[in-house]
């Protein structure tokens, strides 16, 4: 049975309502994911939900086993991902509290497993990335925010840092004048594997703070999880949207 997988990111640490069936905990070819793979119901439908940083949330952004996650997904039959992730806003208009579903993605990570092509290949294997995200899942999650009446910015550039730590101002001016509008640490290798083993992948980004060098004194964490616990009800509902149109 094909399923929608969503990954949860921090402050994302479960889906309400989902009626648990099976908890895969299961070692991949690459290894073990980042934590059990929940397999239920949801709208009447069958989804898998994972969390990207373990159970409980551990795991820092460039020391996860990003490849064992797609893996575990899509042995539990997921043909569609939903990833959701905090995010720092670039762009004036995207302020705390934003949801945005971007359009592309600029990788400035290093050191991290990238790739499913690597060892015993006939060939080398190029895999097309013009366009990282899935425009259909994009635009169903676009059309359940607005059926769900809750605003959200189609469209933008996610840039996608090392971490941990957050960016220095200088680093966030540097993004901007590469075109990015946001700013993660989760999105690369993740939305490139999804698109390596056939997944279908859209990205759903909370906005918890302004970028560094975009508002007045440091970035505050624990304001950041306030607005994380506030959005949460919102992106539920969009995901519930998507889960109840699936044909």
């Amino acid at each position: 049975m094909k399923r929608l997988g969503i990954i949860g990111g921090t402050g994302f640490l479960e889906f309400e309502g989902l009626e648990v069936q099976a908890r895969r905990e299961e070692e991949t070819r690459w290894g073990m994911p980042s934590g059990p793979v929940l397999e239920g119901v949801l709208e009447g439908t069958g989804v898998a939900f994972l969390h990207r940083h373990g159970t409980p949330s551990r795991i820092p952004p460039h020391r996860i086993n990003y490849r064992a996650n797609i893996c575990a997904l899509a042995a539990a039959g997921c043909d569609r991902i939903v990833a959701v992730a905090a995010v720092g806003g670039i762009r004036g208009d995207l302020v705390p509290g934003s949801l945005v579903i971007p359009d592309q993605i600029v990788d400035y990570t290093w050191g991290r497993e990238h790739t499913f092509f690597e060892d015993d290949l006939d060939a080398p294997v190029h895999v097309d990335f013009t366009a990282p995200y899935d425009s259909a899942l994009s635009s169903a999650l676009q059309s359940s925010a607005l059926t769900a009446g809750t605003a959200v910015t189609a469209g933008g550039t996610y840039a996608c840092t090392q971490g941990p730590r957050l960016e220095s101002a200088a680093e966030v001016d540097r993004l901007e004048r590469d075109g990015c509008d946001i700013v993660g640490m989760t999105g690369m290798p993740e939305a490139v594997l999804a698109r390596e083993a056939g997944i279908a992948y859209a990205h759903l980004a909370i906005v918890v703070n302004a970028a560094a060098g975009r508002a007045p004194g440091p970035i505050r964490v624990d304001a950041m999880a306030g607005v994380m616990a506030t959005s949460t009800g919102k992106v539920r509902q969009i995901i519930r949207g998507v889960v109840a149109s699936q044909p």
